[in-house]
């Protein structure tokens, strides 16, 4: 498929899942149409880059679905300059989007290999992300406090490393509930370190592995 092709679909992507589903960002709408999603699926899988479904990208781990990366972007708030942690890098399409809007991301991903493939997908389009291997639901400390965390795997919690590490004002978008049906929930930190969570809809991601999450 050429390349005109893909951009086509990435175009047909953005009218008929985002647009038509409620996400009215322009600046995330631009982020979808630019970034090439076919480079962040495995080779066997790029004719389907594009649909309405999340794909696997191999080790049990998925590139999840164009809409639900678009409804936790545009949660999320980004603003250009923000520190951004996301647990759980998988293909790197989700940093890229990040880092599309302007954020300083800073990226944990716990499987080495995805990790590898991931930075050299972001090399390769120029997206400066910054990517750790090891346990997500620990957050990433040396770089705290952030404005806004984004998890990319399903926890029975919010992993209490991750609200430490964001600033009063900050906002964490999770999916919370059990390893098999979760709500896509929005966190908010308030003054004084007070919590509000706010249900988005349902989901489902595989489980967030490590300390403060499911265990392997």
């Amino acid at each position: 498929m050429k390349l005109r092709g893909f951009a086509n679909l990435r175009e047909k992507m953005v009218r008929e899942q985002l647009v038509k589903r409620g996400i009215s960002s322009k600046e995330v709408l631009s982020a979808f149409r630019n970034i090439p999603r076919e480079e962040f699926v495995p080779s066997s899988k790029v004719n389907f880059a594009y649909e309405d479904s999340p794909l696997s990208i191999g080790l049990s781990q998925t590139i999840s679905q164009p809409y639900i990366v678009a409804l936790m972007t545009e949660l999320l708030s980004v603003k250009k300059d923000d520190k951004v942690l996301e647990v759980g890098t998988g293909s790197g399409y989700q940093s890229a989007i990040l880092s599309y809007l302007g954020a300083r991301v800073y990226t944990i991903e716990r499987l080495p290999l995805l990790a590898k493939k991931a930075k050299s997908v972001l090399d390769k389009l120029g997206y400066k992300v910054h990517i750790k291997v090891g346990d997500g639901s620990l957050g990433w400390e040396e770089h705290a406090l952030y404005d806004k965390v984004i998890v990319t795997a399903a926890s029975f919690n919010i992993p209490p490393s991750l609200i430490e590490q964001l600033k009063v004002g900050g906002k964490i978008v999770i999916p919370l509930g059990t390893r098999w049906q979760q709500q896509l929930t929005l966190v908010e930190k308030k003054d004084k370190g007070i919590i509000e969570k706010t249900s988005i809809c349902g989901c489902i991601f595989v489980p967030l592995i490590g300390k403060y999450g499911y265990k392997e």
